[in-house]
């Protein structure tokens, strides 16, 4: 895989202006982004597609981003994942149940965010020299 190759991200989070506010930070750094309101919106892009990263928050309507990580782990395992949150309790649940995914709580600052899925995604490019 070349170095040109632009990384991609699915983000599945369910608040409207956070959403938009990831994915802007997201693309000005330089990855491709495909944002989604909630994880069953999320499954059939991963079928279809190939994600770098599933970037999702924790609560959400109808699938919470637990679940969509075990289904992503299932359709799609070589996608990293990583978790926003801003419930500390759900943190504990996420890391017992997704060991290698990293979480992220809320409040954060974009740069934060964006050196955070860096270092996930640089983690997956070390692990397949």
């Amino acid at each position: 895989m070349s170095e040109l190759h632009q990384k991609r991200i699915l983000l599945a989070e369910d608040d409207e202006a956070m959403r938009t506010y990831l994915e802007r930070a997201l693309a000005n750094a330089g990855y491709s982004v495909d944002a989604v309101d909630r994880g069953t919106s999320a499954l059939p892009l991963l079928e279809d597609d190939h994600y770098d990263l599933l970037l999702s928050d924790i609560v959400m309507p109808e699938m919470d981003g637990i679940e969509l990580a075990q289904r992503c782990n299932e359709i799609s395992p070589t996608t990293k994942v990583m978790f926003i949150t801003g419930f500390a309790a759900v943190t504990l649940k996420a890391s017992r149940e997704q060991p290698n995914a990293k979480v992220l709580s809320k409040p954060f600052h974009l740069r934060d965010l964006v050196l955070e899925v860096e270092r996930v995604l640089e983690d997956r490019v070390s692990a397949q020299l």
